[in-house]
């Protein structure tokens, strides 16, 4: 037998040795399966005849034998995606009819002592076509015999490595490359001027590494190139002219190399050939927009955020005609959106976020065919809200925040269910659905004459109203003489949403309110896991400590609370208690919705574990969580009916559900002030005694002020900081003069990354020099907002409105740069080079 083929069959198990005995096989490929087992040491002796081997994409372990090396006749070899390990025979060099070695996506090791010597011995493979080493554990500098193998060579991949060192400069001496993947590795150094010889080259990809200096202007001579992916590195300056005579570049990505700077090289606007897309985002480019960018007629997509470019968009841009996406965030364009933009009808996402432009929003946005998000915030934009952006029945985000746009917000058509729409920051919009939490929009009068009969009619009407009033408002003095407003505050909770719920049901939910049961203990009470009789689903009860002489006012307290407020980021309530136990005192309980992540301080402090994965916090999480906090006390300050002072936040009363989402709860000693009058020092009608949590605690509360959202501020500030420092305000460490507040605050800026939580870096991975800067930035910026709110002095702290746009921005410029390029805003990523 000569052929053994049985890839793709869904087979399991292990091979049986005899398999191996076939010593005419000429193909063995069992790939695609589910295998597994090790490859035998004497395979070289028992098929010696062997020209192609097949085991790829299995469960297959061990070392590469190296009595492998003495089959002469072996053209192809492919292991691809199993768990070998351990080193390659060094003697790979005498198949010296070997064509195609896969290794990738394996464990196999080498370090710049021992491994890599299998590549100096393959020089000796004259027909070698495709090298494939990826997803390895290949570590050390790259070995500079590399540039030795054959001239056949046309796949060389690299990438996700631990290679370190340089390119060798003798790269070019590949001439034969049609493709060169060196990416997701520490390699540093220059990219080598010898890469412009690799003329056959197609497909070029030197991304997310550490590799440094100019762009060789070489690269110009890669007329077959078609690929040219080189973002997330340390490239510096500016962007050479010859990469215009590429004149069969589909995708260029030089995105995310904070030196690169420079205007944009007009060449690359004459390539009709980009098709994918251009991405020259997050760079320090400048200057305008080239007129020549009409040129891009085949472009899908365009990315030039986070750059200087200033000016306006030309109206050339019209001409690209199959544009389906336009990011041009953090720039400073300026002037009015021009109509010829919404001549590309196939335009899906449109993000001009954090610009200059100014004028109306057009009327004309209505014509594009199916826009998917359109992204106008934290620029001057002026004018109402235009009616037609109704129609748009595909759009699912639409962020026109912090602009100075007037009037009202539509409510019909898309605006009904829009998943995500901000409008915040623009002071006179009114209107709109009631989750914009907006004021109405004033009637306006109307100057005409009204007809004789309808004044009659408003007389008549205005006078049964009068009628019903008075009615009312006996009725009301004869329900005040009857049960106390205390009694009516605690029972205001049991409403028709809310049924109360009689003890023994708590009882049974709790299995008698067991230890096994127990989530965490409080000042005014205990909370349990509960599962009620017909509900599947896990609920929690705060059960009120009946030895605490205050329990009962914090009950009250706390179902006043809960009545008035609504918020995605506010724990729910789903009932209460207000009954006698099975000894006869008093019980009284809240349910609420279970958080099957606890609390946020048992992320931040792990008890009694290493820090791992699983038990920390991501960058990118805080920082969600951040917001979410945020935005529930701007709720709780600017759009109650009656301003909520929550006087407790800290990260035992954060809870997290199970998507990781915050939710503020413990409402235990809030405060409800009177009126929503505007921001300020406010002041609630009890203010006795200090109202929070130590370390929390805003200093004048200490001096007897009254309770106020800047107290709230204080101690979302001192939250902030224990949030990204992994610090509390109550360890030892801060003692006398020094405090969580000061300490961050003498560490900025030359320290930051030294005070932060060092856990956060277990889920950075490996970081080059732009990302550690970027990971800076943005923990310099959510720090400073921390001192920021968390000042000694009341009216130092910024207001809760500002913070909140703060912690959003913050958030925002992080997440579409290191959120690996999902999009701006939660857009579609730019496309990927999609790698073997």
């Amino acid at each position: 037998m000569r052929y053994f083929n049985l890839a793709e069959n869904n087979l399991h198990g292990m091979l049986p040795p005899s398999l191996y005995n076939w010593s005419s096989l000429a193909v063995f490929d069992v790939g695609s399966n589910m295998l597994y087992g090790s490859i035998p040491d004497d395979i070289g002796c028992k098929l010696p005849k062997l020209e192609r081997l097949g085991l790829g994409f299995n469960h297959f372990t061990g070392t590469i034998p190296s009595s492998i090396s003495n089959i002469s006749s072996l053209i192809s070899l492919d292991l691809t995606q199993n768990k070998f390990s351990g080193y390659m025979p060094p003697t790979l060099g005498r198949l010296a009819a070997l064509q195609y070695l896969e290794l990738g996506n394996n464990e196999i090791e080498a370090n710049d002592n021992k491994g890599w010597e299998f590549i100096t011995s393959l020089a000796n493979c004259s027909q070698l076509q495709q090298l494939a080493l990826y997803k390895n554990s290949f570590g050390g500098q790259l070995p500079g015999s590399i540039v030795n193998l054959s001239t056949t060579l046309q796949r060389l991949n690299l990438h996700d490595n631990r290679v370190s060192g340089s390119i060798p400069a003798d790269i070019g001496n590949l001439v034969g490359l049609e493709l060169l993947v060196i990416a997701n590795t520490p390699i540093s150094g220059v990219i080598p001027e010898s890469i412009g010889k690799l003329v056959k080259l197609i497909e070029l990809a030197l991304h997310n590494n550490s590799l440094s200096g100019l762009i060789p202007s070489s690269l110009g001579n890669l007329s077959q190139l078609s690929i040219l992916s080189a973002y997330q590195g340390n490239l510096e300056g500016p962007i050479p002219a010859s990469l215009g005579d590429l004149k069969k570049l589909v995708v260029l990505d030089l995105s995310m190399n904070y030196r690169l700077n420079g205007s944009i090289p007009r060449e690359i606007f004459k390539l009709p050939s980009l098709s994918r897309y251009l991405d020259l985002s997050y760079n320090s480019l400048s200057g305008p927009l080239p007129n020549e960018v009409g040129s891009l007629s085949n472009l899908n997509r365009l990315a030039l955020s986070g750059n200087r470019l200033s000016g306006k968009i030309p109206d050339s841009i019209q001409n690209c005609v199959v544009l389906e996406s336009l990011r041009l965030y953090n720039n400073s364009f300026e002037g009015s959106i021009p109509r010829s933009l919404t001549n590309i009808k196939g335009l899906r996402i449109l993000v001009l976020t954090m610009n200059k432009f100014s004028g109306n929003i057009p009327e004309a946005l209505g014509s594009i065919r199916n826009p998917e998000g359109l992204y106008l915030a934290h620029n001057n934009f002026s004018g109402s809200i235009p009616l037609v952006l109704q129609n748009l029945t595909s759009l699912s985000e639409l962020d026109i925040s912090f602009n100075n746009l007037q009037g009202e917000v539509p409510n019909e058509g898309v605006f009904r269910n829009i998943t995500y729409l901000a409008v915040n920051g623009n002071a006179n919009l009114c209107g709109g659905t009631p989750q914009l939490h907006l004021p109405p929009c004033s009637i306006r009068k109307n100057k005409k004459k009204m007809p004789k009969s309808l004044v009659i009619s408003l007389v008549i009407a205005g006078a049964i109203l009068f009628s019903l009033s008075v009615i009312l408002l006996v009725w009301i003095l004869c329900k005040k003489l009857k049960p106390s407003q205390k009694i009516l505050a605690q029972n205001s909770i049991a409403d028709d949403h809310y049924k109360r719920i009689p003890y023994h049901a708590l009882l049974r939910g709790t299995n008698n309110f067991s230890e096994a049961n127990l989530l965490g203990r409080g000042s005014y009470g205990v909370v349990y896991t509960c599962i009620l009789d017909n509900e599947e689903r896990t609920l929690a009860v705060k059960v009120f400590n009946l030895n605490q002489s205050r329990y009962s006012k914090s009950f009250q307290v706390e179902c006043e609370a809960m009545r008035r407020i609504r918020h995605r980021c506010l724990i729910k309530i789903i009932t209460s208690c207000s009954s006698v136990n099975h000894q006869g005192q008093d019980f009284k309980a809240l349910v609420f919705e279970f958080m099957p992540n606890g609390s946020l301080d048992g992320w931040l402090h792990p008890k009694s574990q290493e820090p791992t994965l699983n038990n920390t916090l991501s960058l990118a999480q805080r920082l969600d969580i951040a917001v979410d906090i945020m935005d529930a006390v701007e709720y709780l300050h600017n759009y109650c009916q009656s301003l909520v002072i929550h006087c407790d936040l800290k990260p035992s009363n954060i809870l997290l559900d199970e998507d990781m989402s915050a939710r503020v709860g413990d409402f235990g000693i809030s405060r409800i002030l009177q009126e929503n009058t505007s921001e300020g020092m406010q002041t609630s009608y009890s203010s006795t005694g200090i109202r929070g949590s130590i370390g929390y605690v805003a200093p004048e509360y200490g001096e007897g002020s009254a309770v106020s959202t800047p107290g709230d501020i204080y101690s979302l500030g001192i939250l902030l900081l224990e949030m990204f420092t992994g610090r509390s305000p109550t360890e030892g460490t801060f003692r006398d003069s020094l405090d969580l507040h000061k300490f961050a605050e003498d560490a900025l800026p030359d320290r930051t990354l030294e005070i932060a939580d060092p856990t956060i870096w277990l889920h950075n991975g490996q970081q080059d020099n732009t990302t550690s800067i970027r990971i800076q930035e943005c923990l310099l910026s959510v720090l400073r907002l921390g001192i920021s709110c968390s000042k000694t002095r009341a009216q130092d702290r910024a207001p809760t409105r500002d913070a909140a746009a703060e912690m959003h921005a913050i958030r925002d410029a992080y997440l579409l740069f290191a959120g690996k390029r999902i999009g701006e805003h939660g857009g579609p990523r730019l496309e990927t080079f999609e790698l073997e």
